[in-house]
């Protein structure tokens, strides 16, 4: 099939990484993979974070222009389907049923997240077009399960929602080999609001076990980081920094690592939570959102309360005491992902579903 793919949050071409970015470029990869064609429909960013409901009936206005200039673009040649990655209420798509309607094609969003609390707030205006959507949508594909909920009443049949668990190409990483002493890892963008939280529960937590020897890695950049740095100025002797890397070089610098430290707080699942276990590193995170979808807890990493740094500490240093079963879990996490989060068994699935709109 040809396929038109928008991401309204941040498109795979944006030039700041991000998760967001990371999992665009991998469901890109996992639809060429299985043999269709796609075309980047638009890098147009709907995104309000302000609540201001002024803006975003521009920005409504803004992507129905550009659905229009869509269709005459592409009307020699249109798409067989339009395939939408992350709606929700603040980065709605104003392109996509649109689009479909025009050209009578299925309509298909991966990883919808809708709020309740919205639907009357200061994001009313994108609260109402996500609803639309997914009314519109033919297949939901949920990559965390903790949005079910409150996506199926929206569904005009919840026989649309199917489920894909987070993915890589786990073929990218190589097991770890880890240091002397033993090197943990945190990547995070730096900016305000739930990543810089999360850097300051590392932060916390970290200061906690100071007797005990270890290193840390942080990879990651952005306007906080100067806040960043604050957060984990007592172990500032111990720390690291790597800045903001390429994609590509991510599995380089897990290689020299033992064990991945992440708090993930409103975390939706964490890419590189995955990345990590592809790399044969066990994870401490926090437990939250899908977390739990991407990290067995027990098997491949364990699990704090989310915001507890005491409790993210603890799971901390019983892996740092016990390199054995540091090291078990590790390899646990690596047969994980090459098992159930590969992207060749993804790009298998989402053949499937696509496969059944035609």
């Amino acid at each position: 099939m040809r396929i038109a793919f928008y991401a309204p949050l941040k498109a795979p071409t944006h030039p700041v990484p991000s998760g967001d970015r990371r999992v665009a470029r991998l469901l890109l990869a996992a639809l060429e993979r299985a043999g269709h064609e796609v075309v980047l429909a638009s890098t147009f960013r709907s995104r309000d974070g302000a609540g201001d409901e002024g803006r975003q009936r521009r920005l409504a206005t803004i992507g129905r222009a550009l659905a229009k200039r869509f269709l005459r673009r592409h009307a020699a040649r249109p798409p067989d389907l339009w395939f939408t990655y992350h709606l929700y209420d603040k980065a709605p798509d104003w392109l996509g049923p649109r689009v479909a309607d025009a050209l009578g094609i299925p309509y298909a969003v991966a990883e919808a997240s809708l709020s309740p609390r919205r639907a009357a707030g200061k994001w009313r205006v994108g609260h109402e077009a996500v609803l639309a959507a997914l009314a519109r949508a033919d297949a939901v594909i949920g990559l965390n399960s903790n949005d079910r909920a409150c996506v199926l009443p929206a569904l005009a049949d919840a026989a649309r929602y199917h489920e894909l668990k987070p993915f890589l190409d786990a073929a990218s990483y190589a097991p770890a080999e880890g240091e002397t002493p033993p090197r943990l890892v945190a990547v995070g963008m730096m900016r305000p609001g739930d990543k810089l939280a999360s850097y300051r529960v590392l932060g916390a937590a970290l200061q906690r076990l100071r007797d005990r020897a270890w290193r840390l890695s942080v990879v990651g950049d952005g306007p906080a980081r100067r806040e960043v740095e604050a957060a984990l100025a007592p172990i500032a002797d111990r720390v690291d920094w790597h800045g903001c890397v390429d994609e590509a070089a991510v599995p380089a610098l897990l290689a020299k690592a033992d064990l991945c430290v992440w708090p993930c707080v409103n975390e939706a699942y964490g890419v590189s939570l995955l990345e990590a276990q592809a790399a044969a590193l066990p994870v401490v995170a926090g437990r939250t959102g899908g977390v739990g979808d991407v990290v067995a807890d027990g098997e491949s990493g364990l699990l704090a309360p989310v915001g507890d740094a005491e409790a993210f500490a603890a799971c901390v240093a019983d892996l740092l005491d016990d390199p054995a079963r540091r090291r078990a879990m590790g390899a646990a996490a690596r047969r994980r992902i090459v098992a159930e989060h590969d992207i060749g068994a993804a790009a298998r699935q989402l053949d499937r579903i696509l496969g059944a709109l035609r």
